[in-house]
């Protein structure tokens, strides 16, 4: 079962409306309640209930390539095991309006993920990647994640958020076939 949900992202107002902030968009799309900084995780914290499973949510307040600073203080404090975490980030190889679940694999070149690979000492955590697009050359990436995201990109971000949460709660009990080929399908 799914204990930790972290949403990645680059803190700060200048960066609310980036791509690059799917992860956080994520977590404000689930919680019931604000989150609190805490200094201790170095980063936005509070707990949710999905059923009767309890967990904690997560938006690291670190830049994202040191995200997994945030990640490992959190898990470590709460004996998290990485199986036992889902990342929440943007995608560049799956379109806007895409969202997939994903068990483990590498990093892509995205920083956040580096991070928390690195720091966690583990590749095997849960991860869900909510398509941004890409801008065709590997040099235009860092422009990409980190501009405004047009309206409609955003449209279709929001739309894959909305069917990844529709799917959420039997993800994080356990039911992670069922709920990966529901959202998998749409």
């Amino acid at each position: 079962m799914i204990k930790m949900i972290v949403g990645l992202g680059n803190p700060g107002l200048q960066y609310a409306r980036t791509r690059h902030n799917a992860g956080f968009w994520f977590i404000d799309s689930i919680r019931n309640s604000p989150l609190a900084l805490n200094n201790r995780f170095k980063g936005l914290v509070g707990e949710q209930l999905f059923g009767t499973q309890k967990v904690h949510l997560l938006m690291p307040e670190t830049f994202m390539n040191k995200s997994g600073e945030s990640v490992v203080a959190l898990a470590l404090f709460y004996k998290i095991l990485p199986e036992e975490i889902l990342v929440v980030h943007d995608e560049l190889d799956l379109q806007p309006g895409t969202a997939r679940f994903k068990k483990g694999g590498g990093h892509g070149g995205h920083n956040g993920l580096k991070s928390i690979m690195a720091l966690l000492g583990s590749k095997d955590f849960m991860r869900l990647r909510i398509g941004i697009g890409h801008p065709g050359h590997a040099s235009q990436v860092s422009g990409y994640v980190l501009a405004k995201t047009p309206e409609a990109d955003e449209n279709a971000i929001f739309r894959s958020i909305d069917a990844a949460r529709s799917v959420l709660p039997q993800f994080v009990t356990g039911e992670y076939e069922k709920a990966m080929n529901e959202l998998h399908r749409q």
